[in-house]
């Protein structure tokens, strides 16, 4: 398991602000140079954003454009920032602030309190449930554990949408969700809860927020101070901001505009917390001169997981797909995507359990596969399954890691031999950073070789040897560095939460994948009434369901395994089907074919020369430029037009209609949507261009060997004037 980028941990540190530059693509060199002005990044899975953003920070401090301590960079995990400012610290630009949201307000309010409010910052509560549950109990309401942390979560939206407790009834309905109790009786008790914090002086991890919106909103002197602190912005992962950290945003920038936003609307997966693409999408509308890149190029994945991850989307509705990006694979073919139907659930999780174990056996470490399912109930049934294929595997969104006592023990004890191992007989026989923490950890349980079978002995060990790989990893990319090294890394990753990679499979809701990679993945469950889930009801919830399946898909490297079952317990009614998000994807399903071939599109299948079988070409580096006025293009409509958006067209419009008429007709004789024809960006291209031969139609991004064997008699009568006389080819 690995951050969303894969890079060696300790690179060696760029000579210039011109070295940090180098290795970049034209895109991410693209948002690394563009320093002045607001600047919007919109960034597909797995095309390294945040190498292209820390690039743009260190760049900017090394050419000395960027004072280090002038620049604030926000994301939503401390994983994140904890990694940025590992990348940041490797590029040379020490110095530079990178915080969560809530860090960075929670440090401005410590400050600031005592100036604003007077005395001492009210003592903050790490956990609601019981303020929630004393709530209940005062307004007679018995809720149960699940009703508890369902009211919980509403409450968190509400403050988070800005919501008080008299218009929480109101605002639900607006926004579509469906209340755990009656809406009257949630505002009751928020307003309660409410009631509750001030009466025992505590606050939440909401209110650092409002409280530190509440003052900068209030004490222009406040605000100007930390204007005048911070001057230049990046925040990473932007459509999932919420509106209370929207409007944190604009009171730490003022009426400035020096701002980069990073995101993906197609990786909006957390609107039940609050968090909308909306401010992703309406960036241009509200800085009208912004700098806009767009990042397509796919470094994690193989040109196949790709493809099913736009086709997944070309089948998107709504505003996040009316804007979603096409991906464009950089590496090598691998395996097709392996999907797999079972008689039932246990069956299932045996099934992947058997296969995990042969790819172990195989030499695939058992780190770089995940098993990935809709929701944490799920999670049971592949614990079990793997244990008894002998297969270790860590929970993600479990215990945390630097939180198990093992882990807590074995920092005690490197602590104390880094202080006192002169002294220490253990350390008398160790040459190097590497074998000093083996021989610390060797008191502490760890072993050369694991111990059989699994469980809590077998779970200790493996974290143990996760310090142990973790030592080993700091020595190459630092060959001088000390147990006391060591032990302040260790520190700052247990701050940040980055913890070292665990030698097992993870097992991983798709929500707590978001970010993450691996060479295999297996996605499990995948089946209607789980993805969709029963509850998504809405159009909107439904396509965020969607994007959650895309992101699932998107985790992967090198290989995926799509799998569901019929029914949930053995000899149960088998009438589960596959998920809807898989028709015209899997193979056998309606339309296979045809939509799988549009969502690749020019990016995903350029550089090939014939059939599924034609090996690949790599996929060309220099940028396409628009034949009009030159400009690189980067989004993957322009590109297959070849011209910009604003250039003008050439195209013949009488062409272009009699083509969609032709496209209508071909759609209605299929039962297929007409896009899985050609899409209109394709229908366009070749009215613009007007091919004589098959030649010249094949080189239109879009057509195709498949489609121009299917479509291209016909098309080729359209553009010289003539009736297609053929109907529909066969495959």
């Amino acid at each position: 398991m690995t951050a969303a980028t894969h890079s060696s941990l300790f690179p060696p540190v760029p000579d210039s602000a011109d070295a940090v530059l180098e290795g970049l693509d034209p895109e991410q060199r693209a948002v690394a140079t563009a320093l002045r002005g607001p600047v919007c990044v919109l960034a597909g899975a797995g095309t390294g954003k945040t190498r292209a953003i820390t690039h743009r920070i260190a760049y900017g401090v090394r050419a000395g454009i960027l004072q280090p301590s002038s620049v604030l960079a926000v994301t939503f995990t401390n994983r994140a920032a904890g990694e940025m400012r590992g990348r940041l610290r490797q590029l040379g630009a020490q110095g530079v602030q990178a915080r969560t949201f809530h860090s960075a307000a929670l440090r401005q309010l410590q400050f600031f309190w005592p100036k604003a409010i007077g005395g001492s910052l009210p003592r903050l509560v790490d956990r609601k449930i019981q303020l929630v549950a004393d709530a209940a109990a005062a307004c007679r309401i018995r809720l149960d554990r699940g009703e508890l942390r369902d009211v919980t979560a509403e409450i968190e939206w509400s403050k988070v949408t800005r919501t008080v407790p008299a218009d929480y009834p109101l605002a639900a309905v607006k926004a579509g969700r469906e209340a755990p109790r009656d809406p009257a009786e949630i505002a009751q008790l928020y307003s309660v809860y409410e009631d509750l914090k001030r009466d025992r002086s505590v606050i939440d991890f909401e209110d650092v927020l409002l409280l530190t919106v509440g003052i900068l909103q209030d004490r222009h002197d406040i605000a100007e101070q930390v204007r005048a602190q911070y001057q230049h912005f990046v925040v990473d992962e932007y459509q999932d901001v919420s509106p209370l950290q929207q409007r944190l945003l604009e009171l730490w920038l003022g009426d400035r505009d020096s701002l980069c936003v990073v995101g993906d609307a197609s990786q909006t997966i957390y609107s039940f917390t609050g968090a909308t693409p909306d401010h992703l999408l309406d960036f241009r509308t509200r800085h009208p001169g912004a700098t806009v890149v767009k990042l397509v190029r796919d470094y994690r994945s193989t040109p196949q997981v790709v493809r099913l991850a736009n086709g997944l989307l070309a089948q998107a509705s709504g505003r996040a797909a009316d804007h979603r990006l096409e991906l464009v694979s950089q590496r090598p073919a691998g395996p097709e995507p392996v999907y797999t139907e079972f008689t039932d659930e246990p069956a299932e999780a045996e099934g992947a359990a058997r296969r995990i174990r042969e790819l172990v056996g195989a030499g695939v470490p058992a780190a770089e596969i995940a098993v990935l399912f809709r929701t944490n109930a799920q999670s049971e049934t592949y614990e079990q399954a793997l244990a008894d294929a002998g297969v270790p595997y860590q929970l993600r969104g479990a215990e945390r890691f630097f939180d198990r006592p093992e882990v807590r023990k074995a920092g005690v004890a490197l602590r104390a031999a880094a202080r006192f191992g002169g002294n220490d007989a253990l350390l008398d026989d160790t040459v190097d950073l590497p074998s000093q923490v083996r021989a610390v950890l060797s008191g502490e349980g760890w072993t050369t070789e694991p111990p059989a079978g699994s469980g809590a002995v077998r779970e200790r060990w493996e974290s143990l040897a996760a310090l142990v790989n973790l030592a080993h990893d700091v020595a190459v990319g630092r060959p001088a560095a000390t147990l006391a090294d060591f032990v302040a890394e260790l520190d700052e990753r247990a701050g940040a939460q980055h913890a070292p990679t665990v030698q097992g499979v993870t097992l991983a809701s798709l929500h707590s994948a978001k970010g993450l990679e691996w060479d295999v993945v297996f996605l499990v469950g995948v089946a209607e009434g789980m993805m969709p889930i029963t509850y998504a009801k809405t159009d909107e919830q439904i396509e965020e369901e969607r994007r959650l399946l895309y992101v699932g898909v998107t985790r992967a490297r090198e290989r995926l395994h799509v799998s569901w079952s019929l029914s949930r317990t053995p000899g149960g009614r088998p009438g589960r089907r596959p998920s809807r998000f898989l028709d015209g994807l899997r193979p056998g399903s309606t339309g296979t074919v045809g939509r799988a071939g549009n969502a690749g599109g020019g990016g995903v299948e350029r550089g090939f020369t014939g059939g599924p079988a034609a090996a690949p070409r790599r996929t060309q580096r220099t940028p396409a430029r628009c034949r009009v006025c030159g400009r690189t293009l980067t989004d993957a409509g322009e590109m297959k037009l070849m011209r910009c958006d604003g250039c003008p067209s050439d195209m013949d419009e009488g062409l272009y209609e009699r083509l969609r008429e032709w496209r209508a007709d071909q759609a209605r004789l299929s039962g297929q949507p007409a896009f899985c024809v050609f899409t209109d960006r394709t229908l366009m291209a070749i009215a613009e261009s007007a091919p004589g031969d098959d030649r010249e139609l094949a080189r239109i991004p879009g057509v195709g060997m498949r489609k121009l064997n299917r479509y291209g008699a016909d098309v080729l009568a359209i553009c010289a004037g003539q009736h297609p006389e053929g109907e529909e080819k066969g495959d």
